[in-house]
């Protein structure tokens, strides 16, 4: 079912890998100002939530949860924030974003909110440890 699979390169530049659940891959994307994980299904051509039958809707939407409850157990939050918008990079894919009072861009959204401050490597690969070993 993964065969055909390509991440898009856009993610590929501003994500690092955390772990490979069983319908997505889970990405963390590369932006200290907000922890931010990225969820996208390991199946060729999809664009749409409704471009996955129902039981894969249901896997992605276990994954969300998972994520998120990961996300926020690492990244303690105010607001968890969760969408599938696709208008730049097309490949479904579902951000989960852990928000809190105050941020960068609180209380709008993290689209077009300055610039991203990539992670100091050592702090990116702590959190994305943390994010393992959450997941299991």
């Amino acid at each position: 079912m993964n065969e055909g699979f390509a991440l898009d390169p856009r993610l590929a530049a501003d994500t690092a890998s955390v772990a490979e659940l069983p319908l997505s891959r889970l990405l963390l994307m590369d932006d200290a100002r907000f922890p931010w994980l990225i969820l996208v299904p390991r199946r060729p051509g999809l664009v749409e939530l409704a471009d996955l039958d129902r039981a894969a809707q249901h896997a992605l939407l276990d994954e969300v949860q998972r994520a998120g409850a990961a996300l926020r157990a690492a990244a303690p939050c105010d607001k968890l924030n969760v969408g599938a918008l696709g208008n730049v990079v097309r490949q479904l894919h579902v951000h989960v974003v852990a928000r809190r009072a105050g941020d960068a861009a609180w209380p709008g959204p993290v689209w077009g909110a300055g610039r991203a401050e990539r992670y100091a490597a050592d702090a990116r690969e702590a959190l994305l440890a943390r994010l393992r070993a959450l997941l299991g």
